[in-house]
């Protein structure tokens, strides 16, 4: 029988003193097991950490392993012999394509390295919960049960650590560190590090770093010999950062029991791999209800759902239930423009350039103004605050070479928030934000800004880079830099003027917060243009007031950008209502 660790029977939780005695990973060094023992399984949350150097046969090794609960992700490492343990459930479990790297600790590394836009403190079970959460789900990681945190910040074999912004307080990191001598008086004096996660929309440097060397700081004090971590073999990121902070590869390996969360990992490269994150939040959902799925071209987004006799061909959220006629009216700017006033919806000033002179006329009127074509999509040509008319005619120029209508719009500030409407109901709503980097003192602004743009592709499948391109060197200029200039510490600049996600932007949901008059008015827009799917852009001086003005409309807008929202169920009950989830 496969015994789990508990912990054992302590005095009434003091969080302050714990805090205070375990900043720098003190542990009672009386109170540890007196052996190895019986086999040790720790509950991580996302599921059990299985050391199987503690397990006396391979055959129970095979066994913990096959008690894994339905939803989590087990994991066995220090596995002497894995293709023994695999002979007992060959079906069941899989080798884990990781890589095991190990830091050897030393007296030297006592000290974490110091970063004033982000600290590192022990995470707090209630207040923190629920942030860290959010990162792990926007990492594709299994989130913790309700109240797991509380449950385990008194247990010594564990350390959390997040990291904080100094500047909002707001949560952008969080890192599990095991200690082995306390979980089974490990004879080698081990540590490992777990569920390094970080918010792929933090602005700041170095915060993974800042995570991995405070954790091996507080194992250095405690007196472990190593910390251990475990990396996708394809990771190439995380590898360079591990083997910069003096990580060395180590044979060791691991096996997982087989289920719905790691099945990439053990069937190989499927067709939907090909598919970008907007249709494979469609493909899944759909696949996940019974619903046959056939890729017509992958590369494109394109595929065909079929249940029960009903086809319906769709290119990412864009279905054959969208009319021709229906795209259109979004496809042309001026055009959507047009029927979103006379349905009383308020949008900015707008004209279609037709010489020089009306659109000097036009920003002489309104100061500050946006170019764009009046067809196009990702933010391509898109030029937001001119001020000038020298920069007037270079922006229109630029954004003629993607449409020969080019339209002058007044500039309208506030929250840009993205609607998401399918069938007539408000189903998502997020604010979006600039690509915005922040300063180190140590690196340029070209570097900060490849930093971050690297983090967000890693987030988004590769769909969201920030572009080294004129308009990035212009809001820089704008602000008063170079891009070889060193960010002050502590600086934050926005590298982009448009919030669009494939520049770079990040997405904050707030669905729950809308004011009833912003849903009213993108339920209306959504009925003027007669479109059942659509993303609306608004300029909202704040999402809980009433005020607005509609932007564009987007025909095909990008699902995935709003979980946890459900917007790919919303989309498939459209297309296939037979297939909804009786309540």
């Amino acid at each position: 029988m496969v015994m789990t660790q508990e912990t054992p029977e302590k005095d009434p939780f003091d969080f302050e003193k714990m805090a205070s005695l375990r900043h720098w990973g003190k542990i009672d060094e009386q109170n540890l097991p007196d052996s190895i023992g019986a086999e040790c399984v720790v509950d991580c949350g996302w599921g059990r950490l299985i050391f199987g150097q503690t397990f006396a046969t391979a055959e129970m090794l095979a066994s913990a392993l096959q008690a894994e609960e339905t939803g989590k992700r087990d994991v066995a490492l220090y596995i002497r012999d894995p293709h023994v343990v695999m002979s007992h459930a060959p079906q069941e479990m899989f080798l884990d394509p990781s890589h095991t790297y190990r830091l050897a600790l030393a007296p030297d590394m006592r000290e974490e390295p110091p970063h004033d836009m982000v600290r590192l403190r022990l995470l707090d079970p209630d207040a923190d919960e629920d942030a860290v959460n959010r990162i792990y789900r926007t990492r594709n990681m299994v989130p913790v049960r309700p109240g797991y945190f509380a449950e385990k910040s008194i247990d010594p074999t564990f350390i959390f650590l997040v990291a904080e912004s100094t500047e909002n307080g707001e949560i952008v990191g969080v890192v599990t560190g095991i200690d082995h001598r306390a979980a089974f008086n490990d004879p080698d004096n081990g540590a490992s590090l777990w569920s390094l996660a970080v918010d792929p929309q933090a602005s700041q440097p170095g915060i993974g770093e800042l995570l991995v060397s405070g954790l091996a700081a507080r194992f250095a004090v405690q007196g472990r010999a190593f910390m251990d971590l475990s990396v996708m073999h394809d990771n190439v990121h995380a590898i360079a950062l591990y083997e910069k902070l003096g990580f060395e590869r180590v044979p060791v390996y691991c096996l997982k029991k087989k289920n719905p969360i790691n099945e990439k990992l053990f069937i190989g490269p499927s067709p939907e791999e090909q598919l970008n994150i907007y249709a494979r939040i469609i493909v899944d959902e759909a696949r996940r209800r019974g619903i046959q799925v056939t890729l017509d071209d992958a590369e494109g987004g394109l595929f065909t759902l079929n249940l029960g006799g009903r086809s319906i061909a769709c290119r990412e959220s864009l279905s054959e239930l969208t009319s021709a006629v229906a795209m259109s009216r979004c496809d042309d700017k001026a055009v959507t423009h047009r029927l979103l006033n006379a349905a009383g919806l308020r949008t900015p000033a707008q004209i279609t350039v037709t010489d020089p002179e009306n659109a000097s006329h036009f920003l002489q009127e309104h100061r500050r103004v946006v170019v764009k074509p009046a067809r196009g999509e990702q933010g391509r040509g898109i030029f937001v605050d001119i001020r000038d008319p020298v920069d007037l005619e270079d922006a229109i120029t630029k954004a003629g070479q993607y449409c020969e209508k080019v339209l002058v719009e007044e500039m309208v500030e506030g929250e840009d928030l993205r609607i998401i409407v399918i069938d007539n109901r408000v189903v998502a709503g997020a604010v979006r934000r600039p690509a915005r980097i922040q300063g180190d003192g140590v690196h340029n602004i070209t570097d900060l800004i490849a930093k971050q743009s690297r983090r967000r592709a890693a987030a988004t499948d590769g769909e969201s880079t920030i572009p080294a391109d004129e308009e990035t060197q212009r809001c820089v200029e704008t602000a008063g830099y170079q891009l070889q200039d060193v960010l002050p510490e502590g600086t934050e600049l926005s590298v982009r003027k448009t919030a669009n996600l494939h520049t770079g932007g990040t997405i904050h949901d707030v669905t729950d917060h809308l004011h009833p008059a912003l849903v009213s008015a993108a339920v209306k827009a959504a009925q003027a243009l007669d479109i059942p799917v659509v993303g609306l852009d608004l300029m909202v001086p704040s999402i809980t007031g009433p005020g607005y003005h509609i932007i564009e409309a987007n025909e095909r807008p990008g699902l995935a950008n709003h979980e946890p929202q459900p917007t790919a169920e919303r989309f498939v009950d459209l297309l296939f209502p037979q297939s909804r989830a009786v309540s």
